[in-house]
This record gives C-alpha cells, sequence and structure tokens, in this order.
C-alpha cells in the first residue's frame, strides 16, 4: 500500500474511525501542532551526545502519541476508542513532569533577563527551547479544543514547556 493516497487531495483528511474533515479544522491543527513537537523533541533528542536526558524526552514522545491519539478522537467516539484499547491520556503523565521540575528546581538553577536560545551554543539546548516554543503553540491549538478534550491535555502540555525550559537552562549551566 503506497503512503500517497491521493484521499487528501480534496482537502480533507480523516480523524480516528474515518471521520473525515477538513485539513484546517480545529482537531488536525491541535494534532498537527503536537506532532511538529514530537518532531521537535526529537531532534532535541538527537542533539544529546551526552544522553543526559535521551531517555525522558523518548517517554515524552510516547506521551504525546496518546495524547495525539485523543485529539483526533471526537467525544461521540470516545467509547469506541477506548473499546478498541486505546488509552485515554491521564493526569498521571503529568505528575512525572511534575516530578521532573521538582528535580531540576532541586539544584538552585538561577537565571536572570531574557533567554536567548543558541546564545550559550549549545546545540541541545537551543533544540530544547525550540521544542518549549513549539510546545508553546501546541498548547494554544489545543485550547481551541478545551471543552472537548479532557484538561490532563492541557495541563500536560502546558507543564512540559516548563519541563523544557527547565532542561535548557540546566544544559547550559553545565557548559
Amino acid at each position: 500500500m503506497s503512503i500517497s493516497t491521493r484521499r487528501g487531495d480534496d482537502g480533507a483528511t480523516e480523524l480516528m474511525f474515518g471521520r473525515r474533515v477538513a485539513k484546517n479544522h480545529p482537531r488536525i491543527i491541535a494534532g498537527g501542532a503536537v506532532d511538529e513537537l514530537n518532531s521537535a523533541l526529537g531532534l532535541a533528542r538527537a542533539a544529546d551526545t551526552q544522553n543526559s536526558v535521551s531517555e525522558f524526552i523518548a517517554a515524552v514522545q510516547e506521551d504525546l502519541v496518546v495524547l495525539m491519539g485523543d485529539i483526533a478522537t471526537l467525544p461521540e467516539d470516545l467509547p469506541r476508542y477506548k473499546a478498541a484499547g486505546f488509552e485515554v491520556f491521564c493526569v498521571e503523565r503529568v505528575q512525572k513532569l511534575d516530578a521532573r521540575v521538582a528535580s531540576i528546581e532541586e539544584k538552585e538553577i538561577t537565571f536572570k533577563g531574557w533567554v536567548f536560545p543558541g546564545a550559550s551554543s549549545d546545540i541541545f539546548a537551543a533544540h530544547l527551547d525550540h521544542a518549549r516554543t513549539v510546545c508553546r503553540r501546541a498548547e494554544r491549538e489545543v485550547l481551541m479544543l478545551q471543552d472537548e478534550l479532557n484538561e490532563a491535555i492541557r495541563i500536560y502540555l502546558n507543564r512540559l514547556s516548563d519541563v523544557l525550559w527547565l532542561l535548557a537552562r540546566e544544559r547550559e549551566v553545565k557548559e
């Protein structure tokens, strides 16, 4: 089967369970922003030559795949989604991020002024900053659906951007 099905040539695409929507539907835009975040995290992970947080980033990427499944499922299809064995995004995933924030903040990293990504010449930190800004955009796109999605998704993206900011600052301190 070819990846090029031509089914999207009409400007529509599919959500879960074959529901066709326009490619500019809020769910497609939000899912696309999260997909872009996943790619930005992949760049950061590839640039982590010290393997300091590669495992953590990989776990976040797995979380994002689950999150995208929720975004791609209309509320009326949620029972079907669960019955098919798909995992619904839950607040426990946010707790992992809270723990990471606490562990970094224990190190009492201080910072004054604005962040200038790339100023430290650390490519990994710069990729983390880029992923953080993509995460903020994904969060804004998800907010367009906040009445239709569980709040754990919104909270997770908000917290993830905090973690990415902290990870970049932590890395810059090590340089």
